[in-house]
């Protein structure tokens, strides 16, 4: 009859809380690749790795919520797009992601030279671009551009170039 203190439950007690430290090691480091996946990334604490992936939670879900907000204007179903329709020939938001930026363009078809505009600040605005697309929906056009800033540390005033941009779009 084994007794009280015996040492084979406390060895497998000690395995068992080794190997969960092994996995819980092992489900940080595939967390910290997702978020940093450069592959000479410093070795990060559980706590950083752990605030990293929370602020990029939250930044994921802004983003789907201005997603969800441009779907809805570009299908035409809030109040404020129906009145810009009549009023406005062109509509844009300009959303600042770390050193990037987007600028969601939409503007009506007869209007040839916006793009070639829009595209002109950013490069001013030391923001080259890194990729543009486009769709036609009936006779507007619907611009996605995507910026990404000449240094990372210094970034993009995204304010100055949603002013620009506000003048540009204002008109003569």
């Amino acid at each position: 009859m084994p007794r009280r203190g015996s040492k084979v439950p406390t060895l497998t007690r000690n395995v068992l809380e080794r190997n969960r430290r092994m996995f819980a090691k092992d489900l940080l480091s595939k967390l910290a690749s997702l978020i940093n996946p450069t592959p000479r990334a410093p070795k990060w604490k559980s706590l950083d790795v752990l605030d990293q992936a929370t602020a990029h939670v939250k930044q994921l879900e802004q983003r789907v919520e201005m997603l969800k907000k441009r779907k809805q204007q570009l299908e035409g179903s809030t109040d404020e797009t129906a009145g810009m329709r009549g009023s406005m020939s062109t509509v844009f938001t300009v959303t600042e992601l770390d050193s990037a930026i987007e600028v969601c363009l939409i503007s009506r078809s007869n209007d040839k030279f916006i793009l070639t505009r829009v595209l002109d600040v950013l490069e001013e605005e030391a923001a080259p671009v890194v990729a543009v697309s486009y769709s036609r929906v009936g006779d507007k056009i619907h611009y996605i551009i995507n910026s990404q800033a000449v240094c990372s540390r210094i970034g993009i005033d995204s304010s100055r170039v949603h002013e620009r941009l506000k003048r540009l779009t204002a008109g003569p």
